[in-house]
């Protein structure tokens, strides 16, 4: 018997701005009740236990792996950028990696350039040994917004004021995150979740949970879609299922960002996280 689910966290009324608005508060991972993963569902995470594999077995045997690493890691920035707006091409990219050529559109493609960077600088920690941590995204987070449009609102801090997402102010936004001085106690609860030993789910289903976590809470001013979605492959690597942090999904929810969206809503609304899981 399917067991029935609700809302996947709370709501807070907070003043922003002269206005009384309802913040959510995600409930901490992992959910509850429990996520099933029986019969057909099963079926879809065996499969994609399976693909991880093989792409890792990929990875490894490639001769020159750091030159398709290269790539791969800069057409993953372009397609993640553009998701927030960019315009930036992959091309214009290696232009400004050689020299900053004149011409190219600076903001759009510093952008694309600090995820890159990022992204090094996360896959070189993590590959020193250090853990997954609040402490590496923020580092992380601080590298994203060196230059660029985002350069201004707190790079590697958490943020101190609210967000909202969609609308123009957070009285007719789309969706209020949690209040700023929640994001510490969530964050905490997020890194917690990443580490402990007692989860019931394989780590593809902890990395969608964590992804969906991390973008309902929003810790940031700028940047937290780039964020989450560096967030699920570092997960895989951090728990030992890739060896390189290289399943990145931009490509997948550009394509799909209409119901991605939709997800989201549901997830909250209704705590619908099997639309998120294999």
């Amino acid at each position: 018997m399917t067991m029935k689910r609700g809302i996947s966290g709370r709501y807070e009324t907070v003043s922003v701005g002269g206005e009384r608005v309802r913040a959510f508060i995600p409930a901490h991972l992992p959910p509850q009740p429990p996520v099933e993963m029986t019969g057909p569902r099963q079926h879809l995470l065996e499969q994609a236990q399976l693909s991880l594999g093989r792409l890792d077995s990929a990875t490894l045997l490639l001769p020159e792996p750091d030159i398709f690493l290269y790539a791969y890691v800069r057409r993953e920035a372009v397609l993640s950028s553009q998701i927030e707006g960019t315009q930036s091409s992959l091309a214009d990219l290696m232009l400004f990696e050689l020299d900053e050529i004149p011409g190219v559109p600076f903001d759009d493609v510093a952008e694309v350039s600090n995820y890159v960077a990022a992204l090094n600088l996360g896959m070189d920690r993590l590959q020193a040994g250090r853990p997954l941590t609040n402490r590496l995204l923020r580092e992380m987070h601080a590298v994203l917004l060196t230059s660029g449009r985002g350069s201004t609102r707190m790079a590697g801090e958490f943020r101190s004021s609210q967000n909202w997402i969609g609308g123009t102010r957070p009285g007719n936004a789309h969706f209020v995150p949690p209040p700023p001085h929640r994001v510490p106690e969530c964050m905490a609860a997020l890194e917690r979740f990443f580490h402990d030993p007692e989860v019931p789910y394989p780590s593809v289903v902890k990395a969608a949970l964590a992804h969906v976590q991390f973008e309902t809470i929003h810790p940031f001013l700028d940047g937290n879609g780039r964020m989450g979605r560096l967030l699920i492959s570092f997960l895989l690597h951090h728990d030992g299922v890739l060896s390189r942090p290289l399943l990145y999904l931009s490509l997948y929810l550009k394509q799909h960002r209409s119901e991605y969206y939709r997800l989201l809503d549901a997830e909250r609304t209704a705590g619908a996280w099997a639309g998120f899981l294999p």
